[in-house]
């Protein structure tokens, strides 16, 4: 056997056994579900305008222009809607019931937002945050809203 087609092989069962790590790698915390206007989600540094159905995963930003507003479910049934003029950042998602590992941190930037909990914010409310420029919401009932204004206010 050649050393390339030994290669292959090697390459080849690696990839066949290890499935499950190539796939936690690229799982999405959410999808797109409604937009309007001017929104996208910045990957990276790379920003791609916001499609209905579109996967949202760790470290994204959603992001929305003057007229712009989105609205994204993740994968626990969490809610996150944001208005014109908002930036939020994915910072954590941790979904795995079974496993006892449950998280929900998110970093609003600017704009305006409503959330409506899913299954982490009912099993471990503790584990959701949502951090603004001026605090840190830590969340204990199943609904609110925010808005902050330019220069950071609330």
């Amino acid at each position: 056997m050649s050393e390339k087609k030994k290669i292959l092989l090697v390459l080849t069962l690696l990839l066949w056994l290890c499935p499950c790590a190539i796939s936690a790698m690229e799982t999405h915390v959410g999808s797109i579900k409604t937009v309007k206007g001017d929104a996208s989600i910045v990957r990276g540094s790379k920003p791609v305008a916001a499609a209905i159905g579109a996967r949202v995963y760790r470290n994204d930003t959603l992001k929305t222009g003057a007229h712009g507003s989105l609205a994204m479910v993740f994968r626990d049934d969490t809610l996150l809607s944001i208005g014109p003029g908002s930036e939020i950042v994915v910072n954590e998602f941790l979904y795995s019931p079974a496993e006892g590992k449950l998280s929900l941190v998110t970093r609003m930037l600017k704009g305006t937002a409503a959330y409506v909990s899913g299954i982490i914010g009912k099993l471990a409310p503790e584990s959701v945050r949502f951090e603004t420029p001026v605090a840190t919401i830590g969340l204990r009932g199943t609904r609110f809203a925010v808005r902050i204004e330019e220069g950071g206010g609330e």
